[in-house]
């Protein structure tokens, strides 16, 4: 098994590694204002201004949104 990918620029190659974790309900580690945080991706919401991360935290259910231009980096976790 390869090392984990992670980006720390939203550069086509990370946006499609981000559809591919909606797709496939994978977990994603992203860090945000200093706070890492581990959610299970559930939707990549695209509106007129900005892009978000809708993900599941594991350990609660909680539904939490990210907006991809405050994420400092993220991997997609195998």
């Amino acid at each position: 098994m390869g090392a984990i990918r992670e980006f720390t620029r939203l550069t086509p190659d990370a946006l499609d590694a981000l559809e591919r974790a909606v797709r496939e309900r994978r977990r994603v580690a992203l860090r945000r204002r200093g706070t890492e945080y581990v959610v299970v991706a559930e939707r990549l919401e695209t509106g007129e201004r900005d892009e978000a991360l809708e993900g599941r935290l594991p350990m609660t259910g909680e539904l939490l949104e990210f907006p991809l231009r405050e994420l400092e980096s993220f991997a997609v976790l195998p």
